[in-house]
C-alpha cells in the first residue's frame, strides 16, 4: 500500500504531458485544439512541437479535422514568411533546377525527328512557312530560348511535362538559355495551402 502511494506521488510530480496528434495525410502538420466561446470546436495547424502553439506562426486553423478548404483559414503571416523564404532559397531547389535545365534543352531537335533541328518533314512547295507540324515544334523544352520555370509544392504532381495547378505554383523563376537562374523568385499570387487535394 505504502509502495503503491509513492508510485502515485512520483507519477503526479512528473510534468503533465499533453500529447501532439497530426494530419493523416500530411504527419508534419500538427494539430492542437483551441476552443473559443464563439468556436468551440476550433484546431490550430502547424509545424512547429510548441505547446501551447503560436498563432502568429501556425498555418493557419481550421474548425473540422480533416481540414476542408470550407472549414480552413489560411494564416496570412505564414504565408507571408513561406514567401520571403522562398525569396531567398527557392533558387536552391533540385526540383526548380531540374526544371531549369529541362527548359534550356532543345525539346529532342537533335534526334532528327522534329524539334526544328533540320531532320523533320520537308517543306511543301507554296506552304505557309509557319510552325510546322507539332513534331516541329519542340516538346517540353524551351527550344533553348529561356523562360520560366514554377517551383509548386507536392501534394498533387503534374504529369510529366505539365505545368502543376494554379493553387499548386508557390511562384516562378527566370531562367535563360542555358538553364541558368537570371531573375528572382516571384510569388504567384495564387497558391493555396489547403486544396482539395491536401495540404
Amino acid at each position: 500500500m505504502l509502495a503503491s502511494r509513492f508510485r502515485m506521488a512520483s507519477q503526479l510530480r512528473r510534468p503533465l504531458m499533453r500529447t501532439v496528434s497530426t494530419l493523416s495525410s500530411n504527419p508534419d502538420i500538427k494539430v492542437f485544439p483551441t476552443p473559443s466561446p464563439s468556436t468551440p470546436t476550433s484546431y490550430l495547424l502547424t509545424y512547429l512541437d510548441t505547446d501551447p502553439p503560436s498563432p502568429g506562426l501556425a498555418v493557419g486553423s481550421t474548425t473540422e479535422i480533416p481540414p476542408t478548404p470550407r472549414s480552413f483559414t489560411e494564416n496570412r503571416r505564414f504565408l507571408s514568411i513561406l514567401t520571403d523564404v522562398l525569396t531567398r532559397h527557392a533558387h536552391e531547389d533540385a526540383d526548380l533546377q531540374a526544371a531549369a535545365q529541362a527548359l534550356a534543352s532543345p525539346a529532342g531537335s537533335g534526334l532528327g525527328g522534329g524539334g526544328g533541328g533540320g531532320g523533320g518533314a520537308k517543306r511543301r512547295r507554296g506552304g505557309s512557312g509557319g510552325a510546322g507540324g507539332a513534331s516541329d515544334q519542340g516538346g517540353a523544352g524551351g527550344g533553348g530560348a529561356g523562360g520560366w520555370v514554377h517551383l509548386s509544392d507536392r501534394r498533387n504532381p503534374p504529369d510529366f511535362g505539365r505545368i502543376a495547378w494554379p493553387e499548386d505554383i508557390f511562384g516562378s523563376i527566370q531562367v535563360d538559355a542555358r538553364g541558368n537562374i537570371e531573375g528572382g523568385f516571384q510569388p504567384s499570387g495564387t497558391y493555396r495551402i489547403l486544396t482539395n487535394e491536401g495540404m
